[in-house]
C-alpha cells in the first residue's frame, strides 16, 4: 500500500529563512511529528545587529519559522512578530528576535529558549537550530579571497570555489537524532548559499546525512535567487554542490515548478507540479507543497 505523509512518523526539514518556514507551515498539520533544523548563520538586519552588540547565535532564521508556524493569533504572537519602527535604537528591530536573545540569556541552552517560545505561541512541530554554537559562514572566491558572512556572500557575481563554516561548529545533538529517525527529510526552498548550504558544512551533519535511509527531497525556489552567483546555477548544478559536500548521492526526488528547467538532472524522481501562491508568485503555496509533497511520498510506497 501507498504511503502518505500521515503515516510518517517523522519529517525533518532543512533551511533557512522564508522557505523552511513556509514548507513547515505547509506540513503543519503534522504536529510534533515535524522536526525544522534552522540554519544560523544569518548576519544581516535585526539579527546581524544583535550578534554585533550581545553574541550568541542567529535567531532571524529562527523567527521567521516560528511566526509561519502560529496558528492561533494572541497577544503573545502580536508581540512576537512586532517590529519597532521610526529613528531610534529600536528602529528595525523585531521584538520576536530581542525575546529569543533574551531567553537565550535566562536559559542554558539556546534550544530550550526555543521551546519555551515554542509553548508560549501554541508551537507543536519542533525546531533546532543547526549548531548552539556562534556561527559565520565563509566563501573563497575564484581569486582565493575569503569572503566573511552571509550578506556579502549574498551579494557574490561569481559562484565560490568553496563554503566553509567559522569556526567549525558542532550540530545539536537533537539535530543529529532528528535526522537519524527521520522517515522523510526535505532541502529548501531558500537561498542557497547562506539558508541550505551552512547546514550541509557540519561534518558530523553529513555523515548523518549519508547514512540515513530516509527519503530525501529538494524542494527548488519558484522565483529567481537574489544572490547573482546562485541565480548562475541550474538544478542539476545544485544537487551536484550538495551532494560534494555531502560526500554520497542522496536525493532521491525533486519537486519544482513546471518551469525549471531540469536538464542534466537524471535517476531521481521528478516531481513538476504548479506551486505558486496566489497573492505572492515566488512563495510557495502551502496546499499545493503538501500535495507535491504527498505524490514523492506515495512514489516511494
Amino acid at each position: 500500500m501507498n504511503r502518505t505523509l500521515a503515516d510518517l512518523d517523522r519529517v525533518v526539514a532543512l533551511g533557512g529563512g522564508h522557505g523552511l518556514g513556509r514548507v513547515m507551515s505547509a506540513l503543519s498539520p503534522l504536529g510534533s511529528r515535524l522536526t525544522g533544523i534552522v540554519t544560523t548563520t544569518d548576519n544581516g538586519g535585526s539579527t546581524g545587529r544583535i550578534r554585533r552588540s550581545e553574541g550568541g547565535i542567529a535567531w532571524g532564521d529562527m523567527r521567521n519559522c516560528l511566526n509561519q508556524l502560529i496558528t492561533e493569533p494572541s497577544v503573545a504572537s502580536a508581540m512576537f512578530e512586532y517590529r519597532f519602527a521610526g529613528n531610534g535604537e529600536l528602529a528595525g528591530h523585531n521584538l520576536g528576535n530581542l525575546m529569543l536573545k533574551a531567553l537565550d540569556h535566562l536559559s542554558v541552552r539556546p534550544l530550550e529558549a526555543i521551546n519555551l517560545i515554542r509553548n508560549l505561541l501554541k508551537v507543536d512541530a519542533f525546531l533546532i537550530p543547526m549548531s548552539e554554537q556562534p556561527v559565520d559562514l565563509v566563501a573563497m572566491d575564484t581569486e582565493g579571497h575569503l569572503i566573511y558572512g552571509e550578506t556579502d556572500i549574498d551579494a557574490m557575481k561569481q559562484p565560490p570555489q568553496e563554503l566553509m563554516l567559522h569556526p567549525n561548529v558542532s550540530p545539536t545533538r537533537e539535530a543529529l537524532d532528528a535526522i537519524a529517525e527521520a522517515d522523510l527529510i526535505l532541502i529548501g526552498p531558500g537561498s542557497f548559499y547562506t539558508s541550505l548550504m551552512p547546514v550541509l558544512l557540519m561534518k558530523e551533519m553529513t555523515q548523518a546525512l549519508r547514512r540515513t535511509p530516509a527519503t530525501m527531497v529538494f524542494i527548488g525556489n519558484l522565483g529567481r535567487e537574489l544572490s547573482p552567483a546562485a541565480a548562475s546555477l541550474s538544478l542539476a548544478d545544485k544537487l551536484a554542490m550538495m551532494e560534494k559536500y555531502i560526500g554520497k548521492k542522496v536525493i532521491d526526488a525533486v519537486v519544482v515548478s513546471p518551469l525549471v528547467d531540469t536538464h542534466g538532472v537524471q535517476e531521481r524522481l521528478i516531481i513538476q507540479e504548479p506551486l505558486e501562491a496566489a497573492d505572492i508568485r515566488y512563495r510557495h503555496d502551502r496546499q499545493l507543497l503538501r500535495i507535491a509533497l504527498e505524490h514523492a511520498v506515495q512514489a516511494f510506497g
